[in-house]
């Protein structure tokens, strides 16, 4: 079953690929990703999170529960969260979603050529960001945070309280950087700057890969291995 935060104006849902959605799909099933949808629930616009495997679906459930699309945010060029060419298999994804709807792709300017390259879409197609700017749904403000190192544009974004990581970090462990713009160091840096967030933020990443949906910051400080390093050197060599 999907997390629909119902408690409080704030939208909130986290769909397992090849469970939520894309269920017939045996590479969603392999990979474990999670999209997101984000939102304010008064407005009723809302926000989708690396929607791949299957958009039209993830569209279905937006309207179903009321919502309306406003916009996409990626969190790296990676054809499991934006779509694109995967171990020889097409995944669906922005550029699907975009035959659907005409909304903004919100992505970080660093990571612009990279998703130019991977899903076929033209530049135009993106709105690209600084760190640090701030995206609406209504009345709900979310934070993009440039996070490089699994690639060079990765970012997280945090809105009321939820930090989004894509695979920037997991609740164990962190996002590989021997794939192509990877980058160690910098990973260091964004992990470093991660866990300097207030200790009730509540992670929540890009694949499914514990059996736990989230975890809370001050938790992973104290049980992720790749937050323990108080440098760079002593990170690259646990973990590069």
């Amino acid at each position: 079953m999907s997390r629909d935060g119902g408690a409080d104006p704030w939208y909130f849902r986290q769909l397992l690929a090849g469970r939520d959605l894309a269920a017939d799909d045996g590479l969603a099933v392999q990979m474990r990703n999670y999209a997101y949808a984000i939102g304010d629930r008064p407005s009723g616009e809302a926000l989708l999170v690396d929607p791949a495997y299957a958009p039209s679906e993830l569209l279905d459930i937006l309207h179903a529960d009321g919502m309306r699309l406003v916009g996409v945010v990626l969190t790296h060029y990676h054809a499991d969260h934006a779509g694109g060419s995967l171990a020889g298999s097409a995944v669906r994804g922005v550029a699907d979603l975009l035959e659907l709807a005409e909304v903004p792709v919100h992505v970080q300017r660093d990571e612009l050529e990279w998703l130019v390259l991977a899903t076929g879409l033209p530049e135009a197609s993106f709105a690209a960001h600084a760190p640090g700017d701030v995206l609406t749904a209504g009345e709900l403000e979310m934070q993009l945070l440039h996070t490089p190192g699994h690639t060079p544009g990765s970012q997280c974004l945090l809105a009321a309280g939820r930090l989004l990581t894509g695979d920037t970090l997991f609740l164990t462990g962190c996002g590989r950087t021997d794939l192509p713009g990877g980058d160690p160091g910098a990973l260091y840096s964004s992990l470093a700057g991660l866990a300097k967030l207030p200790a009730a933020t509540e992670v929540f990443a890009g694949h499914a890969y514990d059996v736990a949906p989230s975890a809370d910051l001050g938790e992973l400080r104290q049980r992720n291995p790749v937050l323990f390093p108080r440098s760079s050197e002593e990170w690259r060599a646990r973990f590069s």
